[in-house]
């Protein structure tokens, strides 16, 4: 076991941000940590990492207990906030060096530690750059480069994509599977699903400070009723028609914008008949419509709620 957190709970005053968590990440695991807004995501990773203190629970890492002192367990572990964590007065390379310094002293591997990191984020032709003259999906890489430059055995990974273009996105991407393929375990925590479904074997959904569902990806769609989407380009749909649609059988869901009507269905050969007789009926003029399964968004959603946060 590389992590284990046994009946966390971690409260601020009258609010309890963790209530009772518990969770356990495997070795070699990309372990997904989602959640919506002030779900409790950071309030535990900030826990396990010993850099708050916690009412009550115990937590282990490569099975020792962690705590703020244990600068043995520390070394192994690397760290990627979302916020960019870099000197504004060093360059790239100087930037990784010192970070990987912490953590290794001698002058040859430190410098083939660097090296190597700087390959890894596609950095090398810009090493004497400073952070302020480079784009935010290079920010971004270097942020990440310092903090895996040590090449840590467990790597915690806050939003490492958020704001970027999409070939920063996808390089960046590329380089936490290979980190992974080389042995690191990896806690990542995102709000693009998308990249959950593609990179993480095992997922948690936290909200209001509790895990409440776990599990691959397929698992977690088995967990909701709705599996398939039916979707309709329709120019005019009245509001009664809409809600004539929701009462068709096997019909979960329903929402109309932008001409696009989205249906969700348990069932969709229960559902698809009836609702191409109805339109047929009222003759409501459609076209291009097409299904889908359920992605691991809706999952969220559904689990969630679809209301906003703050």
């Amino acid at each position: 076991m590389i992590i284990d957190v046994q009946n966390l709970v971690k409260r601020y005053k009258e609010l309890t941000a963790l209530n009772h968590v518990n969770l356990q990440v495997q070795p070699g695991e990309i372990l997904g940590l989602i959640g919506p807004n002030g779900s409790g995501k950071s309030t535990l990773i900030n826990c396990i990492l010993a850099l708050l203190k916690y009412d009550r629970g115990e937590i282990k890492i490569f099975d020792q207990p962690m705590t703020p002192n244990n600068y043995a367990v520390k070394s192994r572990i690397g760290i990627v906030p979302q916020e960019i964590a870099v000197f504004a007065e060093l360059t790239v390379q100087e930037n990784i060096s010192y970070y990987c310094g912490l953590y290794i002293h001698d002058h040859q591997e430190l410098t083939n530690k660097v090296q190597q990191a700087i390959e890894l984020v596609g950095l090398k032709d810009f090493v004497k750059f400073y952070p302020k003259q480079l784009s935010g999906g290079l920010a971004r890489r270097l942020n990440i480069a310092c903090g895996i430059a040590h090449q840590p055995e467990l790597i915690f990974l806050d939003e490492p994509t958020v704001a970027v273009d999409p070939q920063s996105r996808n390089h960046i991407l590329e380089s936490i599977k290979y980190l992974n393929e080389q042995g690191a375990t990896i806690v990542y925590t995102t709000h693009y699903m998308e990249e959950v479904e593609l990179l993480c074997d095992h997922i948690v959904i936290l909200d209001q400070g509790q895990i409440i569902a776990q599990g691959t990806t397929e698992e977690l769609k088995a967990m909701v009723k709705n599996h398939e989407k039916i979707l309709l380009n329709i120019p005019l749909l009245t509001s009664v028609q809409v809600q004539t649609i929701q009462q068709l059988p096997a019909i979960q869901q329903v929402s109309y914008q932008n001409q696009q009507l989205e249906i969700t269905s348990a069932d969709l050969e229960q559902t698809m008949l009836p609702l191409l007789e109805y339109l047929q009926q009222e003759k409501i003029v459609y076209a291009n419509i097409h299904t889908q399964q359920v992605s691991l968004n809706d999952v969220f959603l559904t689990i969630t709620g679809r209301q906003l946060r703050d």
